[in-house]
């Protein structure tokens, strides 16, 4: 049972709406915080967060991308939009005029937000580029992008204040929809934790998903190229299956490499501690469509909160923090060889240095500070 936060005097009631499992978003879980004092629902997939006034739960089975596909391809989009499953099944629970505003977590939710018409109007936090979002696929070009395009131009716009992960899509929505988002990265939660002597041997680790258009491989080969030439290096990489197929490709490939292992995912809650028992994060992203090229994902920040060392290739977003605080190095490109080359370059020396950039800047990095952001925009709308 959740428990409730008495509302304070003058308290607003607050819809934060996303189409996620809420309990385990993190954006959402960091917004909740802000809005402490005020009567909150929450909107969304799973059981309600802790301390919220009420839940309005959307059935697993409603997903927001289960958009009807002949109204889409006909580009009838507001009949498209309304017939969403989780878009019907909020409409089907509350209604306008419920709320004094809102908080919508991603695209899908502005229109939601924008029919609520809460007085003080809605925030939108746009987690990447939409338009994008699977850029490399024929069929969301040619039908997803417009209908997206056209919720941007419809619902987006109706927006009070936007937020997005990264300067980059920030400057790109500014560019293309008029919207001035605020930037909020993903960052993690600060961590009093020091910074461990780098061994002989340096520990490399990566975390996340399998997806295929993440290109995996190419750290794996890397490291296993840099291994096999001489270099002291382990390399341990956690996959969550998004992509089972592709996750037992990865590791018949690690097989071939002695230096390379491919683990279990960590649970998200263990996933710092676990990190801090190794030397340097490895994030080499390839640049598979826009949203991963200016990607800025929480793992760097997770590696930053674990007190390590980072290797990325040259993604802008990511190598702006990676510079700006020296953390680490990026390489020249996102091929298995450029990453082997600046594998070969690490030394124990190096890498210290690198973890104690890391302590110096966990503090600016964390989430704690992002968060800043949203508070000051939250204030504004409430006010």
């Amino acid at each position: 049972m959740a428990r409730e936060r008495e509302p304070e005097r003058g308290a607003r009631r607050v819809a934060v709406i996303s189409f996620s499992t809420l309990r385990s978003d993190p954006r959402v879980l960091k917004q909740l915080p802000l809005l402490a004092g005020h009567e909150v629902t929450t909107i969304g997939h799973g059981e309600a967060p802790d301390g919220v006034a009420a839940h309005i739960r959307v059935p697993d089975e409603a997903q927001a991308w289960q958009y009807p596909r002949i109204p889409v391809i006909a580009r009838r989009y507001r009949h498209a939009y309304a017939h969403n499953p989780a878009v019907a099944a909020v409409r089907a629970q509350t209604g306008p005029g419920r709320f004094d505003a809102v908080i919508a977590n991603d695209l899908d939710a502005a229109g939601v937000a924008a029919w609520l018409r809460a007085p003080l109007g809605f925030h939108l936090d746009l987690h990447e580029f939409a338009p994008e979002q699977n850029a490399e696929l024929w069929r969301f070009r040619t039908f997803v992008a417009p209908f997206l395009r056209w919720q941007l131009r419809t619902y987006a716009r109706q927006a009070r204040s936007t937020s997005t992960v990264g300067h980059e899509i920030a400057q790109r929505y500014a560019r293309e929809f008029g919207l001035d988002p605020a930037v909020v990265m993903n960052a993690s939660a600060f961590q009093e934790r020091a910074p461990h002597a780098t061994p002989d041997t340096i520990r490399l680790v990566h975390a996340g998903a399998a997806l295929p258009n993440r290109r995996i491989e190419e750290m794996i080969e890397a490291a296993g190229a840099a291994a096999a030439a001489g270099a002291p290096l382990t390399f341990d990489v956690f996959l969550a299956p998004n992509h089972p197929a592709y996750a037992e490709e990865l590791a018949r490939l690690a097989d071939r490499h002695p230096a390379v292992t491919v683990c279990p995912a960590i649970p998200h809650r263990e996933l710092v501690a676990r990190l801090a028992e190794y030397d340097v994060g490895v994030h080499l992203l390839a640049p598979t469509n826009y949203n991963n090229l200016v990607a800025l994902p929480n793992k760097l920040f997770d590696f930053v909160q674990a007190r390590l060392g980072v290797v990325i290739g040259p993604s802008p977003e990511m190598s702006r923090v990676v510079d700006e605080h020296g953390l680490g190095v990026v390489a020249g490109g996102f091929a298995a060889d450029d990453l082997r080359s600046e594998l070969m370059r690490l030394t124990p020396a190096r890498v210290d240095a690198f973890k104690q950039a890391a302590d110096r800047a966990a503090s600016a990095l964390s989430s704690e500070r992002q968060s800043d952001v949203w508070r000051d925009q939250f204030a504004r709308l409430l006010a």
